[in-house]
């Protein structure tokens, strides 16, 4: 697996095909993932991963599998996406197992700072369940301030 970048208790490293049985136990984990990174869908297979693993590395997209530095164990995605000009939207998914460890708010500073100081954007902003309580805290407890409301989500942002 290829460093990119760490921070404190993390190491980001590009997504591998060596991680997807780790991906699969995220994405296809209904109660504690699935709902807030898009639920209602059939559960992923090994395919399906191995495809979405090529179109990162083939796209060179800013995301990153996290790998617990102490453990080497797989917490979860991390990435910039719909980047337009100097904006990008901020998705995250941390496997149930990690949850609840203060990775999720290193995380979240940590792509901040390399979307704004490495890829030179000025606004992150994302989107979450209004019912993700803990991800809202943890967005502001980050910086991050809410521009909008929708029947279901929360939409949020940080500038430089």
């Amino acid at each position: 697996m290829k460093k990119i970048f760490e921070s404190e208790n993390i190491s980001y490293v590009e997504v591998s095909a060596e991680l997807i049985p780790d991906y699969l136990t995220m994405v296809n984990d209904i109660e504690h993932v699935d709902r807030f990174i898009g639920g209602a869908h059939e559960l992923y297979t090994e395919a399906q991963e191995a495809e979405w693993v090529q179109e990162q590395l083939r796209e060179k997209k800013p995301v990153f599998s996290m790998i617990e530095k102490k453990s080497g164990r797989f917490i979860g995605n991390v990435e910039l996406m719909n980047i337009t000009g100097s904006a990008g939207e901020l998705g995250i998914a941390i496997t149930a197992a990690m949850q609840e460890k203060g990775y999720g708010t290193e995380a979240v500073k940590a792509i901040t700072a390399y979307g704004m100081n490495t890829l030179g954007l000025n606004r992150v902003c994302l989107r979450t369940n209004l019912d993700n309580y803990r991800a809202i805290h943890v967005y502001e407890k980050c910086g991050f301030r809410e521009f909008k409301r929708t029947a279901e989500h929360v939409c949020m942002e940080i500038f430089r």
